[in-house]
């Protein structure tokens, strides 16, 4: 099997809608690719001409079922998905994105579009985009909910490469197929995490960095990294998080997020 896999959204009526059964498909597919040692990145992308129109409201999204206690956002539950993988992520903006089509993908190791794309983020309740692009870029995207060109200098920091139109997936690939080569699934995974999930202090990061480390210096892949640049061959890392992984991982609490949330959760605050 191709140790990279290609998810595409697929709704081409709808321009690639998100809709709760779409949710639902990638949370699956990225949840079993993570745990498939045979696949080491992971490419998604949209048919046609556009990524993902953002929300299909009219496809009756399952809201009025749900309580504060059971109600869990469609995007939210996509984007911890991704936060899970195993595997690096590469978003292939083929055109444009908008809503939850283009928050499903702040997350991803890399983000690839079209010179060609538009971009919006037409809801005020995005999290992950001040870190990415900045908190006055953030706050100015969504507090006005405009749509923008892919090369907006808005937009700067949140695409790796911009490319032609038909020179996204291609390249999106050809970067997965460099990663799936010549990277430590391993490696990549903690880099990653070490990011998004810093203990928040100089001193706690140095702490877990160390324990990491010391574990990593052991690990097959660093064996291999060694032996394949003495012996001038590409590399073949083998290890995998659940097998391979230091015993600090996971160092933060996890949360059961398909447990009900509990009455005083619920409460008010104010």
């Amino acid at each position: 099997p191709t140790p990279v896999i290609l998810i595409t959204l697929y709704r081409p009526t709808s321009h690639n809608a998100f809709t709760d059964a779409m949710a639902a498909s990638l949370v699956s597919a990225l949840d079993l690719l993570s745990h498939d040692p045979r696949v080491k990145a992971i490419v998604v992308t949209g048919h046609g001409r556009i990524f993902c129109a953002g929300a299909d409201l009219g496809a009756g999204l399952a809201y009025k079922q749900d309580t504060a206690r059971t109600h869990r956002d469609g995007g939210g539950t996509v984007t911890l998905a991704v936060h899970r993988c195993l595997k690096p992520v590469i978003a292939a903006v083929n055109g444009s994105a908008v809503g939850v089509g283009v928050t499903m993908t702040l997350p991803m190791n890399i983000r690839v579009v079209s010179e060609k794309a538009k971009i919006g983020f037409v809801f005020a309740r995005r999290g992950s985009l001040w870190r990415l692009i900045g908190l006055s870029k953030a706050m100015h995207l969504i507090t006005t909910g405009s749509v923008y060109p892919a090369t907006h200098p808005l937009l700067r920091e949140l695409f790796t490469e911009i490319v032609p139109e038909d020179e996204v997936l291609p390249r999106a690939l050809e970067l997965a197929r460099d990663i799936a080569r010549n990277t430590s699934v391993v490696s990549t995974h903690l880099m990653k995490a070490l990011m998004w999930r810093n203990p928040g202090t100089a001193e706690g990061t140095h702490l877990l960095d160390s324990k990491i480390l010391l574990e990593l210096f052991d690990g097959r892949d660093k064996l291999e990294g060694i032996q394949s640049f003495l012996q001038k061959r590409s590399p073949k890392f083998e290890g995998t998080m659940l097998e391979n992984g230091p015993t600090a991982w996971p160092w933060w609490d996890p949360i059961d997020i398909k447990a009900p949330v509990s009455a005083a959760d619920v409460k008010s605050k104010l």
